[in-house]
């Protein structure tokens, strides 16, 4: 009975291997050309003004929101101009959203990771928050100039 379970198995596994080995001896032709196929993307950028200072945006893991220069100083004051905001979205509980005059860019609530926005700051107050927890997941700064 034991040779016979070990013969059907033997003669499974020579089955499946010539199954697997099946496909002949021809190449497979490759696949005709019929001409070139060109493909533009257009891209339009409504906030940036050739951005050149980097701001850092952080949101998470815990219930902390921050923005700070490329340096890692808070952000209380900046002088009109052009911006790069990277944001660190470390939870997905959370979003980093940044309004004020002429800006509204944020990240998802239910991812994390990174992301950047290029943006034209202009004289005013800006707001950073966590939209689901905006009470106490907040900050905001001045623009002058």
């Amino acid at each position: 009975m034991k040779g016979t379970r070990i013969a059907v198995v033997v003669a499974f596994a020579v089955a499946a291997i010539a199954v697997a080995g099946c496909g002949g001896d021809e190449e497979a032709a490759p696949p005709e050309t019929t001409g070139t196929e060109t493909t533009v993307t257009e891209t339009t950028d409504t906030t940036t003004s050739g951005a050149t200072t980097v701001l850092r945006g952080t949101v998470g893991p815990g219930f902390t929101i921050s923005l700070t220069t490329e340096d890692g100083q808070p952000v209380e004051t900046l002088p009109a101009g052009g911006y790069t905001l990277f944001t660190d979205d470390k939870s997905d509980i959370h979003n980093f959203h940044l309004t004020g005059e002429g800006v509204d860019v944020t990240t998802d609530v239910s991812g994390s990771g990174t992301d950047s926005f290029d943006l034209d700051l202009t004289s005013g107050t800006y707001t950073f928050v966590c939209d689901p927890h905006a009470g106490s997941m907040n900050g905001s700064f001045e623009v002058s100039g």
